[in-house]
């Protein structure tokens, strides 16, 4: 199953041929109790997975498809999301905070998803919740400037984004969940082990577990030793009992409990970005894929090592794909606006009425006529990290029309990607010999030209957007014991792709290239003062990679299919 932030979604696939055969999404309300709080009730999370599981079970009986063939199950979930509930009772003690082609019958696998990174274009996103800012200015204070061992042993600064400081807010501010750790009655985790625990039997003996790729995220698990780490939890004050064992990414962790997938077992689970890297197959040192929905989400394969950065990009665990294989990083950056600036010229600016209009006006004009436009709405991440700057359009002349604004704003997307994607391929020494691409944005030929373009390097689509999902089937199929799925390369399905080659010279690129970089130069030291507005430095330096922005400071709106804003 793999679930868009904002819904959950059951898709299932034909393990010989990667095709998806059925799905079933259902909406999650999301609530807002405080300005800057964003929460989602884990009973509804979970409530809403067995729904999608009967009726796409349904469906695929009206196409003949008998479920028994279904031989497992995966999950894929946005990983820094938070839930503590009661080992006893099952009950949530507070909201969820966000942060192969050989002939031969098939088998179907299905996917569960919750929380992902393509929530419907419009929504806010739990992982976007700022309550936790102060917690996070505190425990700096803390960290040794000579020895910032929450980096160097977890791959990510310390934010508001990843879950430790969630769960040390639950921890200092919810009576609940204070009693039951001192009862020794809670178990955290991320949304993934919510419903594995659940799915397995909850507290009939349900498995308390996550996967590396989640834990990686929590900034309690050492990414190097793939263990949680007792200096970690000691610094967040996190008691290590209430933890989920870690686990690879594909191996059996339990059987479905009840519904009409009972029996089948749960196999698979990773991050919804890890997924998609699994998903577009980059299995080999240097492949690289970006996910393009409200932010774009970049990932590099960097093998066995970890690759730490000099240039404000994340390091992670990309996936472990058997309890007794090694463990793949990868290198993670994020830009803050791409699908969102679509949304603002739309919301904002009323300029476009829905979004397919954006790539219509861009085509009339065909350039943006020296005008470049850039969305630094709440400062500069990546690789400038520069509170100071907003959002400008330039280059402005009295020809200039909203064409030509609608093309800046595709650039705007193309040039802020090459900005992480230079930083990768400082950090790791491989340049990119073409980028990877997926999620709703990719619909967008303007763009994905525009793209290849900016790079001049070739943008590669697979014919196939659902690759989150399809990275957690993966998973899912091959784990042992189970067996439908072969990761080995001479038995992946080809997947059928769309190409884009760069249009224009080497030299044309660099221009306009420099030009946007001139552009980001105009856009800082607009807010000279503190004030609500900017928010403290401190905090916004300690944020990761740009997981982003709609207000003041902070992270990565996530999106759907930008093509269908509604």
């Amino acid at each position: 199953m793999q679930m868009p932030l904002g819904s959950s979604c059951t898709q299932v696939f034909n393990s010989k041929t990667a095709e998806l055969l059925s799905h079933h999404q259902v909406e999650i309300k999301q609530e807002f109790p405080r300005e800057g709080w964003v929460e989602q009730d884990p009973k509804e999370i979970l409530q809403s997975v067995y729904e999608c599981i009967e009726k796409t079970c349904e469906k695929l009986g009206q196409l003949n498809i008998d479920i028994s063939n279904i031989k497992a199950i995966g999950v894929s979930n946005q990983r820094e999301t938070t839930v503590v509930w009661d080992k006893f009772t099952g009950e949530p003690l507070y909201n969820a905070v966000a942060a192969p082609v050989c002939p031969g019958p098939s088998v179907p696998v299905a996917v569960i998803s919750s929380g992902s990174s393509v929530p419907a274009a419009g929504t806010s996103s739990v992982w976007l919740d700022l309550r936790t800012q102060s917690t996070v200015e505190n425990l700096s204070k803390r960290i040794p400037g000579n020895n910032n061992f929450v980096k160097s042993k977890t791959g990510l600064p310390l934010s508001t984004y990843f879950s430790a400081v969630k769960l040390r807010w639950l921890l200092d501010n919810v009576r609940k969940v204070q009693k039951a750790v001192e009862e020794n009655r809670a178990l955290f985790g991320t949304i993934d082990s919510w419903l594995i625990w659940s799915l397995t039997g909850g507290v009939n003996g349900g498995v308390h577990c996550t996967d590396v790729t989640n834990a990686s995220r929590t900034m309690l698990f050492n990414i190097h030793s793939l263990e949680w780490d007792k200096e970690l939890c000691e610094f967040f004050g996190i008691p290590m009992e209430i933890l989920p064992s870690v686990r690879s990414s594909s191996e059996i962790y339990g059987l479905m409990k009840a519904g009409a997938l009972e029996g089948v077992p749960i196999s698979g689970c990773l991050g919804d970005q890890s997924a998609a890297l699994v998903g577009q197959m980059c299995f080999q040192d240097g492949q690289a894929k970006n996910t393009y929905g409200t932010g774009c989400f970049l990932l590099c394969n960097t093998g066995h090592k970890c690759v730490f950065s000099e240039h404000g990009l994340l390091t992670t665990v990309a996936y472990k794909l058997g309890r007794d294989k090694p463990a793949y990083y990868a290198l993670e950056g994020s830009v803050a606006i791409a699908g969102a600036v679509i949304r603002w010229l739309r919301d904002n600016l009323g300029i476009i009425k829905t979004s397919e209009e954006i790539e219509k006006l861009a085509k009339e004009v065909g350039t943006s006529y020296g005008c470049y436009f850039v969305p630094a709405f709440s400062g500069l991440y990546a690789p400038y990290w520069e509170p100071s700057a907003r959002g400008i359009i330039c280059g402005l002349t009295q020809f200039t029309n909203k064409c030509h604004i609608a093309f800046a704003a595709l650039e705007a997307v193309c040039f802020q990607t090459r900005e992480i994607l230079d930083a990768m391929n400082r950090d790791c020494g491989i340049p990119l010999s073409h980028l990877q691409v997926d999620g709703g944005m990719t619909s967008n030929k303007i763009l994905m030209q525009l793209q290849a373009d900016i790079l001049y390097i070739p943008v590669v689509k697979p014919s196939m957007p659902e690759t989150t999902a399809l990275g957690a089937a993966m998973a899912a199929g091959a784990a042992e014991g189970v067996g439908v799925w072969s990761l080995e390369p001479e038995d992946l399905s080809a997947v059928t792709m769309e190409r884009f080659e760069p249009q224009i010279n080497a030299e044309e690129s660099e221009i306009r290239y420099s030009t946007w970089k001139k552009a980001v130069m105009k856009s800082m030291g607009w807010v000279t003062t503190q004030s609500s507005e900017s928010g403290d430095p401190s905090i916004f330096c300690s944020l990761p990679l740009g997981f982003f922005v709609v207000s003041s400071m902070v992270m990565l709106i996530g999106a759907r299919y930008i093509s269908g804003i509604p």
